[in-house]
């Protein structure tokens, strides 16, 4: 796909950053961390991707503006365009050498994503869209699946840990799913999971309380190959909302119908 010269810029910041993350995931016994809250740990990793992610994007377009993970908002002259972006997502897994993270940017532009990437430095997978032109995973496209059972279906979540809220709705949520469908994975990684339902290698995910940079970029890229997406809540925008409820058309209704109770 010969994509647009914002979503190049993109992808060529996912790479360096994701070089940058490599190294110190090479050596992840050796990482200083810090903790922000119980099981959510910034790494220096972390904290220098995003900065290559910043410099890079900020040097290319000026007048954007910039919303981090780490590093908060920073607003541009451009009032109609802000960069999202999670520079490590999967931060649990990356600490523990599991290899299983993503570096995710997503462009805005009016309130609507419009270019989004999910790049998996690991296994070297860059998934991107952009809007109105199809879903895509290095040089091929992908689709959502075409399963319509539920009873064949597999689901990706993300299960609430430490602190955070959300962990007995969640928990309602697996105890009304779990005996409907084939199975539930939960890797921790929120970008990843919905460019996995892109590419029809998970079937629906959904999750609760979560954060505008985990899930910007996937959404854009599940819908752009074939994804009905929602918010948990009915008639409720996703990234205000903060829920998420993603399948393929086939499946969703029934889907939805389980997890909204």
């Amino acid at each position: 796909m010969q994509g647009s010269a914002n979503l190049n810029i993109m992808m060529k910041t996912a790479r360096k950053a994701g070089r940058s993350l490599v190294k110190d995931f090479r050596e992840v016994e050796n990482l200083q961390s810090s903790s922000k809250a119980a099981g959510d740990f910034v790494t220096r990793a972390d904290i220098a991707a995003e900065k290559i992610i910043r410099d890079e994007l900020m040097e290319a377009r000026p007048t954007y503006g910039f919303l981090g993970e780490e590093g908060g908002e920073t607003a541009g002259q451009d009032p109609t365009r802000r960069w999202i972006v999670d520079p490590l997502d999967g931060t649990s897994n990356f600490m523990h050498g599991l290899p299983h993270w993503a570096v995710s940017i997503a462009l805005e532009h009016k309130g609507q994503i419009v270019s989004a990437v999910v790049y998996d430095p690991a296994k070297d997978e860059m998934f991107f869209a952009e809007k109105g032109g199809g879903a895509w995973m290095n040089d091929t496209r992908v689709r959502v699946s075409d399963r319509r059972g539920m009873t064949e279906a597999l689901f990706a979540t993300g299960v609430p840990f430490g602190t955070r809220r959300g962990l007995p709705e969640t928990l309602k949520d697996l105890g009304r799913l779990m005996p409907v469908c084939a199975g539930v994975r939960r890797w921790g990684a929120a970008a990843l999971d919905l460019a996995y339902v892109a590419a029809g290698r998970f079937d629906g995910y959904w999750e609760r309380e979560v954060q505008v940079w985990d899930v910007a970029g996937g959404l854009l890229i599940a819908r752009e190959a074939g994804a009905l997406v929602e918010a948990i809540t009915p008639d409720e925008d996703p990234l205000e909302d903060r829920t998420v409820v993603c399948a393929n058309e086939r499946l969703f209704n029934q889907f939805a119908k389980v997890i909204r109770g």
